[in-house]
């Protein structure tokens, strides 16, 4: 049976705009998404497919273009909008640090450092440029690694500072094989870079590691 020949109160559509988003399940936001199904499976039990397939909606949404399209009735146009979806959601977050007074609350760089860093491949270094009061200037990858490793070079990210008028910065890399906790190397590159930043006024205010959905913060554990 089609979603359209459900009863009103059961289509997740109709749903979303009397209830919210909130009230309806993972795979029912899924369906709304998806829009149809394929032969035999309406939306909401391809959506429910796909989510077993994946295992959740993170990994869902950082599948590879070949992973996700591999999927009966998914095509590049959907991994396309997926991958729009994700975008404008990292953007809206990045203006949302970018507006207010301050970053007071970690929770919105968790999300948006989510977004960008989980599921890579590959170990990525980011830097998130600050003004006076805290907001975000820009957010840049500046180096990038393999699965394991990622060379940071402290003058460069001390030029790239500079050249932002940043006061000051945010840190932020991933581990794509493991945990989010830091290495030792990861403590002694912050501790490099903590020293050349002072040497031109601009503080390290944080050090995020992304492991999947773990954040590891070093200011929350006294480690910056």
């Amino acid at each position: 049976m089609a979603i359209s020949d459900w009863p009103e109160q059961l289509r997740p559509r109709e749903r979303l705009l009397k209830a919210g988003p909130q009230a309806l399940s993972d795979a029912e936001l899924l369906a709304i998404f998806l829009r149809v199904g394929i032969p035999g499976k309406d939306a909401v039990a391809l959506a429910t497919d796909l989510l077993g397939r994946f295992g959740s909606l993170r990994a869902m949404i950082h599948a590879s273009r070949a992973e996700f399209t591999a999927m009966p009735g998914l095509g590049a146009a959907k991994y396309a909008q997926l991958q729009a979806v994700v975008e404008l959601a990292r953007r809206a977050i990045a203006e949302e640090m970018s507006c207010g007074e301050e970053m007071s609350s970690p929770h919105a760089v968790k999300d948006f450092l989510r977004l960008s860093l989980a599921g890579q491949p590959y170990e990525s270094f980011h830097v998130l440029f600050l003004d006076v009061k805290n907001r975000l200037i820009e957010a840049c990858e500046l180096f990038r690694g393999t699965l394991t490793h990622t060379s940071v070079y402290p003058r460069e990210v001390v030029r790239e500072a500079l050249a932002r008028n940043a006061a000051a910065v945010m840190l932020a890399h991933n581990h794509p094989s493991g945990s989010p906790s830091p290495s030792e190397s990861d403590l002694l590159l912050t501790r490099a870079l903590v020293q050349a930043l002072a040497l031109v006024d601009i503080r390290i205010l944080d050090h995020f590691v992304v492991a999947g959905h773990q954040v590891h913060s070093f200011a929350e554990h006294g480690q910056i």
